[in-house]
């Protein structure tokens, strides 16, 4: 079955697509000798991970429920990181992991010789403050951040057991926006390098999207590791593994016009599908969808402007302006770009709207259903 003949909506993962990101993820891994794993917290699909492991079992972990996805699914090296760990969970977390990171000297001096005493690589998150994202929501470098701590913090030195040092400061960024913060990791706290045995680099390293720099990237990485010989370098990005492998399809239910302004309906929500669209904001890419300077529709007029409403009582769940050439009517698919990276981890049942169900389409063109969600996964979650 082709995904042309799938009842919408579902969300789709297209195979070829995920293996181009994971052999250029391996080709930058091999040329600059760092480790690169994958953070759970932009792509969960586990279903598709026997694609990935064939690449690539590493992965960092933010949660208990991330740790032990990694450890049923990858079955490689997890390296934890979350801002604060609890009686509860430490110990979860030190069975599973290889390596933990703690996001304070509270947290390190509470928890980090017993990690250390169990054999787990016991990392320390600093912070460069180096600001080089411009939406505040993704940006943990600006002032007040609870992320990390200071140049000031470590006056004195590492305290014992510390193995290495954990910095994230970048979101969906290039190589130069890596170059300018390492710039400032390494002001802050190079002199602790000699010492350790590993930096992690965090995430936010497009480096699959077109136009980034991977040869840039590369050298900035080597050239690091001529001045620390001592360091192994990770990096761990989440949306770079898969950065425009996976579209949601969805088809117009409903046309209504307010004001000389119309909307279609869709059988999806921006709100409950899509949060990042309406948090970032930004406005996905509709594979219908025409540049207005483009030209006329099939009348002779110019394009005219519609907006996409999603199917919840959320009031703003709608995006545009969108033009297309012909008018929309119900039963039209609408196909939204690039909904696999921190989308599928985000959605919500907020309203009960029904979720897409999950499609892989493999090398042949064929597809297979991942997932199907029903009544009781809604039922289920909320008691």
């Amino acid at each position: 079955m082709t995904s042309k003949q799938l009842p919408t909506p579902f969300f789709i993962v297209y195979e070829d697509r995920l293996r181009a990101n994971l052999e250029l993820i391996t080709d930058v891994s091999r040329r600059s000798g760092a480790e690169i794993i994958m953070a759970f917290k932009a792509n969960a699909l586990w279903r598709t991970f026997d694609i990935i492991k064939e690449y690539c079992r590493n992965c960092t972990a933010s949660s208990v429920n991330e740790l032990l996805l990694g450890a049923d699914t990858l079955g490689g090296e997890i390296h934890s990181y979350t801002p604060a760990y609890t009686d509860a969970n430490i110990d979860l977390f030190i069975r599973h992991s290889t390596h933990i990171t703690f996001n304070s000297l509270s947290q390190l001096a509470k928890y980090g010789k017993k990690a250390h005493a169990a054999g787990v690589a016991v990392g320390l998150r600093v912070n460069p403050r180096c600001s080089v994202i411009e939406t505040d929501l993704y940006n943990p470098a600006l002032p007040g951040s609870r992320f990390g701590v200071g140049k000031e913090d470590l006056a004195a030195g590492l305290p014992p057991f510390v193995d290495g040092l954990h910095f994230h400061a970048l979101c969906e960024s290039t190589s130069y926006d890596l170059e300018k913060v390492l710039q400032a990791f390494e002001r802050d706290f190079g002199h602790l390098l000699p010492v350790l045995k590993w930096v992690n680099m965090g995430g936010g390293h497009l480096m699959t999207r077109k136009g980034y720099d991977t040869d840039h990237l590369v050298n900035l990485i080597n050239d690091f590791r001529r001045r620390y010989p001592n360091l192994k370098v990770i990096l761990e990005p989440g949306s770079a593994f898969t950065w425009q492998t996976g579209d949601l399809v969805s088809s117009v239910v409903d046309v209504v016009v307010d004001r000389g302004i119309p909307t279609a309906i869709l059988d999806v929500s921006f709100a409950c599908h899509m949060p990042d669209t309406l948090e970032m904001p930004y406005l996905p890419v509709v594979a219908e969808s025409y540049d207005p300077s483009e030209g006329a529709n099939t009348d002779g007029e110019p394009l005219r402007a519609w907006r996409l409403g999603g199917n919840s009582c959320l009031s703003g769940d709608f995006k545009g302006d969108y033009f297309f050439k012909e008018p929309l009517t119900p039963g039209c698919r609408i196909t939204l770009r690039d909904m696999n990276h921190y989308t599928t981890v985000k959605t919500t049942m907020f309203n009960g709207v029904h979720h897409p169900d999950i499609v892989l389409q493999r090398l042949n063109g064929e597809c297979e259903y991942l997932r199907k969600f029903n009544y009781d996964d809604y039922k289920n979650r909320m008691s």
